[in-house]
């Protein structure tokens, strides 16, 4: 179809504010005049315009915009935020027809848009690519349906299924090529948080920036629940800021902030929790397999990628261990490495039915 034609375009020109726009959606908008784009834009940054906004910016001729179509990958905000309303723009505007890809869950919108849009008289479609729509969202609708961080999982695994020697100092065993590298890193970069166990801080020293792609760097989470992490680790240089989870009090420093929790309950929902209360809406846990074993017992997951080496380790800290019956999962090759990616089915299915 045609019309699905400018609805891809929306889902090109989005992806584009990957990275940028959180804890906003990714949103592009496309502007179509007898049978022409005429104007196009998406979200680019975290508050500021966005996609309608920029796509009708971008149109030189705005007379044309009364006999045209806005196609729109997320239905357009009907209340006052960082911006204006996007619905209340498109009325003004006087554009007579509106096709969304799929309805915004925040409760703030959550299809107030399209009945403002209707109530001016717009034509207004919606479902256009519905699930390529919703696929753009998919953290944003988890952090506002759950309450809680789109967390994804990852490890590298020997051909043997361990993640690392046993050893109490050196370093790790390297069973990720320079381009698997590179792959983590673009991943950090388009998340909010990236988070690690005690051990892995204590062994590794790891900075948990963003080096080999380029892109800010994600809030550093730590798991410290005696606090007995030596203040000198690279996580404690002040440069990105840093979270830190321990069972004790103690007074937050430049760039480092101490969140208590209570150690006699389980511990996960309580920091998801406290990640939600400070909008970081994608959490990427990248720590031993403990911690990672954690999250997979809960079921507090949504995507984990497992880059599946060729060396053999012989012994060591045994992979993490997935259900699949409760996963679906595709493989995808680059080079020798495997990079296996499951989703998890039990919360995709939750959010579907909220």
């Amino acid at each position: 179809m045609t019309e699905e034609k400018y609805m891809r375009r929306c889902i090109q020109l989005a992806k584009n504010g990957h990275a940028n726009v959180s804890p906003n959606p990714m949103v592009g908008a496309v502007i179509v005049c007898d049978d022409k784009i005429i104007g196009e834009g998406y979200h680019i940054r975290y508050g500021e315009a966005h996609a309608e906004v920029n796509a009708i910016r971008s149109v030189r001729d705005e007379s044309l915009l009364k006999r045209s179509t806005i196609y729109v990958s997320l239905e357009p905000c009907s209340h006052y935020g960082k911006t204006p309303p996007c619905a209340d723009l498109i009325i003004s505007k006087g554009i007579p027809r509106v096709v969304v890809g799929c309805e915004d869950p925040f409760v703030e919108v959550a299809g107030r848009g399209i009945r403002r849009l209707r109530n001016a008289g717009c034509e207004v479609i919606v479902g256009m690519l519905q699930e390529e729509c919703k696929k753009l969202i998919k953290p944003f609708t988890t952090f506002n349906l759950l309450k809680r961080p789109y967390i994804i999982l990852k490890w590298a695994e020997s051909a043997d299924g361990f993640i690392d020697l046993n050893r109490t100092e050196g370093t790790p065993a390297i069973l990720s090529t320079e381009l698997t590298s590179m792959l983590v890193h673009k991943r950090r970069a388009e998340a909010d948080a990236i988070m690690i166990g005690t051990r892995t801080a204590k062994l590794d020293n790891p900075f948990l920036t963003v080096r080999n792609w380029e892109g800010k760097h994600p809030t550093r989470v730590v798991l410290d629940r005696h606090l007995t992490l030596p203040d000198d680790l690279h996580l404690f240089d002040g440069t990105v800021s840093t979270l830190v989870f321990t069972a004790k009090e103690r007074k937050s420093t430049s760039g480092v902030e101490f969140i208590t929790l209570d150690y006699t309950e389980d511990i996960l929902p309580q920091i998801l929790t406290a990640l939600y209360k400070k909008k970081i809406e994608s959490l990427f846990v990248e720590g031993g397999s403990q911690l990672l074993q954690s999250f997979i017992d809960s079921g507090l997951w949504d995507e984990i990628y497992i880059e599946k080496s060729r060396k053999q380790l012989g012994s060591g800290v045994k992979s993490p261990e997935i259900d699949e019956r409760i996963s679906h999962s595709v493989d995808k090759k680059f080079g020798i490495p495997i990079w296996h990616f499951i989703r998890n089915r039990q919360q995709t299915q939750k959010k579907d039915d909220l």
